[in-house]
């Protein structure tokens, strides 16, 4: 079968790969319908090895680049491994790619996310940039027979962001900044909205971002290449400055951004994958008591995720921006979303 593979930085092949075979005691095997691409994908393109392993095993699933990259993927249950009870030959699915060990203080806790040997299908094991993908059941969701295969591509980046949201937490009310949007942004700006969010105001320096982040319901979208961001922010909140911040680009300027327009003892969520070190004034954050928290993937938000992309409150449809053929996935994929950032939130590959 075809699949998209990393093998270093800049290297991304499509070649032929061995067909999955019948999944082990506890694993599924899909078909898969459409996945999208992650801003880790493209992290790993531009600047990789971040999350692949490449130097040794990875310690929960034993293996080491090249790896089949895709991680926000939906497709069909076509066999299930022994001792599967809870899926279905021929269940439509959107599963959570977070493979862990259980064992761990974390796991054991269900914070499955911090676990020690924390894997990600399409990072740390085969993904599905592919035909077909083996995934363990214990991730597996049901998709309604109302949602789209496409819709369902996106339960993963929206996910993401409803986890960015609990974590802070939102409280109804709030006033939040969002800097940066690109999907994770939008992402979490929705499911900010969702939570009761009085304010949402977005920083974007992108033209087409910011008409995605007024489209998708931001109350204000400041451009901070125009202006000084921390101020207009605080006129936006009466001199106080915003409950919660979120960091969902990954860069030292945005880091600072989302720390100083958090009000004196805000929450300042840091979300965004970061290429390289990053350094801050800690002053910042020690004279106002302000917090910083990291957010990672997801614990629990697929269910609620699914639920409110089908009954409307979340919109994945229009987070879609481009459908490509795995053939065309480097060109029309990681190099359209480099050079044409403006025009793209969500580009989705069918391996069909």
């Amino acid at each position: 079968m075809k699949a998209a593979v990393w093998y270093k930085k800049r290297d991304i092949r499509i070649v032929d790969i061995a067909e999955p075979e019948v999944p082990k005691k506890g694993e599924v095997k899909i078909q898969v319908e459409w996945c999208g691409i992650c801003g880790s994908d493209l992290h790993e393109y531009i600047a990789g090895p971040i999350f692949i392993p490449v130097d040794a095993p990875h310690p929960l699933t034993g293996k080491i680049a090249p790896i089949t990259l895709g991680h926000e993927f939906s497709g069909t249950v076509i066999e299930v491994g022994e001792g599967v009870k809870n899926v279905k030959i021929g269940e439509r699915v959107a599963p959570d790619p977070a493979q862990v060990c259980w064992e761990c203080y974390w796991c054991k806790r269900m914070e499955y996310n911090v676990c020690e040997k924390f894997s990600c299908i399409g990072l740390s094991r085969n993904g599905g940039f592919a035909n077909f993908v083996n995934v363990p059941a214990y991730g597996i969701h049901k998709i309604p027979d109302t949602m789209t295969f496409e819709q369902a591509a996106l339960v993963e980046p929206i996910a993401v962001g409803m986890h960015a949201v609990r974590r802070a937490p939102v409280m109804e009310g709030n006033n939040v900044v969002v800097v940066g949007a690109g999907p994770i942004g939008i992402a979490t700006l929705q499911c900010a909205r969702v939570a009761g969010a009085s304010q949402v105001i977005v920083l974007e320096i992108a033209k087409g971002r910011k008409e995605f982040a007024e489209k998708f319901g931001a109350t204000t979208v400041i451009d901070p290449s125009k202006c000084d961001a921390v101020k207009e922010v605080f006129k936006l909140t009466d001199g106080i400055g915003a409950d919660v911040t979120f960091e969902c680009v990954g860069s030292q300027k945005t880091l600072i951004l989302a720390v100083q327009t958090a009000r004196r003892r805000g929450i300042a969520v840091i979300v965004g994958v970061f290429e390289r070190p990053s350094e801050f004034m800690l002053s910042d954050v020690v004279s106002t008591e302000r917090e910083i928290k990291g957010s990672y993937a997801y614990n629990g938000e697929f269910a609620p995720v699914i639920k409110m992309i089908n009954d409307g409150r979340l919109d994945a449809n229009t987070m879609i921006t481009k459908k490509i053929k795995l053939d065309d996935i480097v060109e029309k994929g990681f190099k359209e979303l480099i050079n044409n950032k403006d025009e793209n939130i969500k580009i989705i590959v069918s391996p069909k």
